[in-house]
């Protein structure tokens, strides 16, 4: 994992073999970890800041949901994030994903960097939610608590890479698999309904290559973003109420939403489309350049899984129903303290106290002979 960041599969064997803009010879990408011996390797800042964005947009959206409720802009606003924010995020780790083929040390690796933060924060919110919530404590790793639903996801998808890798037109038949999906009717068991009805984000990941965002990187396409996004904002404040929200959750299937199967794939699809759109805009806004947020866009994973505490303690403290009342300033304050609150999250001090939670190790007596030493 690149310093608690979105988990790179890239991080373990090899680098792709591509064609950068303006050159002739082909060229390797840049790393996004520590080269063996702990030397640096070049990152690229536009993988980084859009890390970082995402992120913050993430706690953004978690955040906003306390008082978003009748208040007509931050609604319309939240809709929007949720129509692109997470298929954007879960691009990036299919993206970064490309190199998994399962050998153990990658393996070993996934359970360091996914599956034992997954078990730890599971146990952690089951305990904030039974102390702030008053819910009976219950601790059930099989049934994700709140946004750990993403880890046991990543640790899914990440799995499942070399069979994306070995078949053709991977993405159609994902995309496929994720409409199916909502036609059952499944438990929420290991975040299945998500699992599935995102795959397709995380496949598409898997078969872009840097020369698909450098499509993204002109000032053409920037300008072409901030207008979609502004038309797309535009129609997010016409249109509600808003449907229901598991439409861009991803968690409910046509039955629940309470339309024909019909009705639903057709919906489905259109949001394909549409987050489609977005996410190709978000892409194309993101700074190419390094910025003073860059450095933190390689520590993702430590406010992603640090944020739901505080929003848990901002809710024993009865912070929400303030700051709702107070209307658009109180809106604009919680909007601040959150972007301030994932610059904290995501700084040195604050992962060196957390690293043994977020980046914990396997325990050398679990570990074979002959692998001790990678």
């Amino acid at each position: 994992m690149a310093a608690g960041g979105v988990p790179d599969g890239g991080e373990v064997e090899g680098v792709m073999r591509v064609r950068m803009p303006g050159t002739t010879k082909p060229q390797d990408p840049p790393r996004t970890q520590n080269a063996p011996g702990g030397q640096d390797i070049a990152r690229d800042p536009f993988f980084d800041n859009a890390k970082f964005l995402l992120i913050v947009l993430v706690a953004l959206g978690h955040s906003w949901e306390q008082i978003v409720y009748g208040t007509h802009a931050l609604q319309s606003v939240h809709t929007l994030i949720y129509t692109f924010h997470m298929p954007a995020f879960i691009l990036l780790c299919g993206y970064f994903s490309q190199r998994f083929t399962g050998t153990p040390t990658q393996v070993r690796r996934l359970i360091e960097s996914v599956l034992l933060p997954y078990l730890f924060f599971e146990l952690a919110y089951a305990v904030t939610n039974s102390a702030v919530r008053d819910e009976p404590f219950a601790f059930t790793p099989t049934e994700p608590t709140y946004l750990c639903w993403f880890l046991i996801a990543l640790f899914l998808w990440r799995l499942s890479t070399p069979v994306w890798r070995a078949i053709r037109y991977p993405v159609p038949m994902a995309a496929g698999l994720s409409l199916t999906a909502g036609l059952t009717t499944m438990s929420y068991d290991l975040a299945l309904p998500r699992v599935l009805m995102f795959l397709p984000w995380f496949v598409l990941g898997l078969t872009l290559r840097p020369e698909h965002f450098a499509v993204l990187r002109t000032r053409m396409a920037r300008r072409c973003a901030i207008l979609t996004l502004l038309c797309a904002g535009a129609a997010s404040y016409l249109w509600l109420p808003a449907p229901d929200e598991h439409w861009l959750s991803m968690d409910a299937g046509y039955t629940d939403l309470d339309v024909s199967w019909p009705q639903y794939l057709a919906v489905r699809i259109g949001i394909f489309m549409l987050s489609a759109t977005l996410v190709a805009a978000f892409f194309a806004c993101v700074p190419r350049r390094r910025t003073a947020f860059t450095a933190l866009g390689a520590a993702t994973m430590y406010p992603y899984l640090l944020h739901g505490l505080l929003i848990r303690a901002g809710e024993a403290a009865g912070l929400y129903p303030h700051l709702k009342n107070l209307g658009t300033p109180g809106q604009l304050l919680l909007t601040a303290g959150v972007v301030t609150t994932v610059f904290l999250l995501s700084t040195p001090p604050v992962r060196r106290v957390f690293r043994p939670v977020v980046e914990p190790r396997l325990p050398r007596a679990v570990v074979p002979p002959s692998e001790r030493s990678r």
